[in-house]
């Protein structure tokens, strides 16, 4: 049995032979640190064991590079942070390994057998013997004996100190060689799970591979779902009915969600009536296109149904029909289209149905209210209140007095902003007078306002159908309450003589007109022009009746002087004054409410005529009148005081009409010479 000790892979200078132990000195020079501190670690170069171990295949010879720690925490495992990287092996690793700084195997066993003997002290480790002996005869002794007793009989050599130390200390050897074995166990541990670690690596990379590859596949896959969903998408969506628009359709309340599932119906059969037209040929279409009629058709039902009731509610006593038209027709005008669209004929049922019901409901309402102006107190003008008519005709019955030759606060009616109707119970209670024009008006703005919104509602909710379906729509409803209106007008002005009253319901009617055009009903224009022909004609009348009295005034004059008088149709007498006569007051307070309530007037209207009429009869009237004056010089002043009477009375008006008379009478007094 031999023991050899190597460092760094070469033999060190100690050799042990089965036979008498033999000192060898080393070749090489021994370190010179003899004072270095006692370390049990051998170098991380140096490797103790049996020199015929063998070694592992595939692995470089392994060394017995071992530090403090690894001799104390050899049979610890490895921490998991002690990887290789990926790709690298064990032998790369190991024998890449820088060489740790440890002491010389030489001074680690100098500083445990002590020093060796003789005069040269640590340099005579260096002297080797001259041979070996190669045949010792040990006899019968065994290796021990022949060891002892060749201590025991030489005790001078050197061997004998080395064998004694060596037996000291075996077993601090013996200890380091478990440590060597416990590290070599350790670095087959690791070996092995560097190899199984490296294995899984391998394993992950394939796997990592695979899940690439496979991540490609489903991306690829993807693009074309991607690309068939694009194209099909559309056509699917086209042709298919969510169950929750069905359910709504079918059995959901009437309401905005209600209309917005109808409009989505509507759009998927558009879709494929579409779609037919261009002849695609569409099994799913084909399977689709039943059902949507099945719902459809119950759509129909339940529309017709919603409708008929809301119409019966427009009959309920007290019922304001605009608020029924605006909270449950059109807002679901779409509804009733659809049906138009689908069952005309059921549409154009429903339609007559409304429009008779809503016939009776203006007429009904509108009949009462004009029961209700009836009641109003109205002023009687009649021939008791012409021009020329006597001042001391005393009127019979109650009547309150009043001014029928001024305009005075008459003018309100015509300049107020309040376009609100006087209300039924307020003017079935309102016992004050009024002129005619006050239940004109009121009348005609509650009928304006009425059939402004009932002829919006109309196109609105007939949206659908042609112009002039509505214009006849609107006339069958409103035919009968435009005759009512009418009606009114001919027994407020039948029997009247009230001109200024029947020229301000001219203007209110022409205001009337001018709203119309505003809100866009040309349909009421013809109720509006029989209207017109109503009043111009009657208000000729009057005028006529007021030149009628001038004239039968002015026919009562003499023409000459005549005696003393005081009747508006005696001539003044010598002695009075030349003041204005009575009769010239009340013709310039007729003449300016005229000018008052044509400010705005047109050449193409009557009333230019009718005041020249006027105009004309009072000259010749004050003209035969100045004729009773017998001097010439009071007689101008007669005319001159008259002319300048009515010049003062019309000076405030304006208007085209106005500024001809203003000139006219100024010319007519200028032409005076009254010094």
């Amino acid at each position: 049995m031999s023991d050899t000790c190597y460092c760094n892979d070469e033999p060190t200078d100690k050799i042990y032979n089965d036979g008498p132990m033999t000192y060898v000195p080393a070749q090489s020079t021994p370190s010179a640190t003899p004072n270095r501190s006692f370390s049990p670690a051998p170098r991380r170069s140096a490797q103790l064991g049996p020199s015929t171990l063998p070694r592992r295949p595939g692995l470089s010879p392994r060394t017995s590079s071992l530090s403090v720690g690894s001799l104390y925490g050899s049979t610890e495992s490895l921490p998991a942070a002690a990887r290789i990287p990926n790709g690298s092996s064990l032998k790369h690793e190991l024998g890449s390994s820088p060489t740790l700084d440890v002491p010389d195997p030489v001074e680690v066993l100098q500083s445990i057998i002590g020093p060796l003997p003789g005069p040269e002290g640590a340099d005579a480790v260096s002297n080797k013997p001259p041979a070996l002996v190669e045949d010792i005869d040990f006899g019968e002794l065994s290796l021990e004996d022949y060891a002892n007793v060749s201590t025991i009989g030489a005790p001078d050599l050197p061997e004998a100190h080395v064998v004694e130390d060596f037996e000291k200390e075996k077993d601090r050897f013996t200890d380091l060689h478990k440590s060597i074995l416990a590290c070599d166990e350790v670095l087959k541990s690791v070996e092995t799970y560097l190899t199984s670690f490296q294995a899984d690596l391998a394993n992950v990379s394939t796997e990592i591979e695979s899940l690439q590859n496979r991540s490609s596949e489903l991306n690829n896959k993807l693009q074309n779902r991607r690309a068939v969903e694009k194209l099909l998408g559309p056509e699917v969506e086209a042709i298919t009915i969510a169950p929750a628009v069905v359910r709504k359709i079918t059995e959901g309340a009437v309401d905005e969600s209600w209309v917005k599932a109808l409009e989505e119906l509507e759009q998927r059969s558009r879709a494929i009536d579409t779609k037919t037209k261009e002849g695609k040929d569409i099994k799913a279409a084909q399977h689709v296109r039943p059902f949507i009629e099945d719902v459809s058709n119950k759509a129909i039902e339940r529309i017709r149904d919603y409708v008929v009731y809301q119409i019966k509610a427009l009959r309920s006593p007290n019922i304001n029909a605009q608020v029924i038209q605006q909270n449950s027709f059109l807002r679901f005008k779409e509804v009733f289209a659809f049906l138009a669209k689908r069952q005309p004929d059921l549409a154009e049922n429903i339609s007559q149905a409304y429009i008779n019901t809503m016939r009776w409901y203006y007429l009904s309402h509108f009949t009462r209210y004009k029961s209700a102006l009836e009641k109003l107190n109205i002023h009687a003008i009649d021939q008791n209140d012409t021009i020329a008519a006597e001042s001391g005709t005393k009127r019979g019955g109650k009547s309150a007095p009043h001014d029928a030759f001024s305009i005075g606060r008459r003018l309100d009616v015509l300049r107020t902003s309040n376009d609100a109707a006087m209300p039924s119970f307020a003017a079935e209670e309102n016992k004050s007078a009024h002129y005619l024009e006050a239940p004109f008006r009121a009348f005609n703005l509650a009928l304006v306002d009425n059939a402004c919104a009932e002829y919006s509602f109309l196109t609105e909710f007939f949206s659908k159908q042609p112009f002039q379906t509505t214009n006849r729509r609107f006339n069958e409803v409103f035919q009968p309450v435009f005759e009512l209106g009418k009606a009114l007008t001919k027994q407020l002005i039948g029997n009247s003589l009230d001109a200024l009253g029947i020229l301000a319901c001219v203007r209110l009617n022409q205001h009337f007109a001018f709203e119309l055009q505003r809100r866009k009903v040309p349909v009421a224009e013809g109720y509006v022009n029989s209207t017109n022909m109503l009043l111009w004609p009657r208000f000729q009348l009057v005028i006529d009746s007021h030149c009628d009295s001038i004239r039968k005034a002015t026919s009562a004059l003499s023409g000459k002087p005549a005696g003393s008088a005081l009747s508006l149709t005696s001539s003044p007498s010598a002695g009075q004054t030349t003041a204005p006569h009575p009769l010239t007051q009340r013709f310039a307070n007729f003449l300016q409410s005229i000018l008052a309530l044509s400010s705005e007037a047109g050449d193409d209207e009557p009333v230019s005529n009718s005041v020249g009429r006027l105009r004309n009869d009072f000259e010749a009237f004050l003209t035969k009148l100045s004729k009773g004056i017998s001097e010439a010089r009071k007689r101008q002043r007669f005319l001159y005081n008259n002319y300048s009477l009515v010049c003062t009375i019309i000076a405030e008006t304006e208007g085209k009409l106005a500024d001809e008379l203003k000139g006219y009478y100024l010319e007519r007094r200028e032409a005076l010479d009254i010094e």
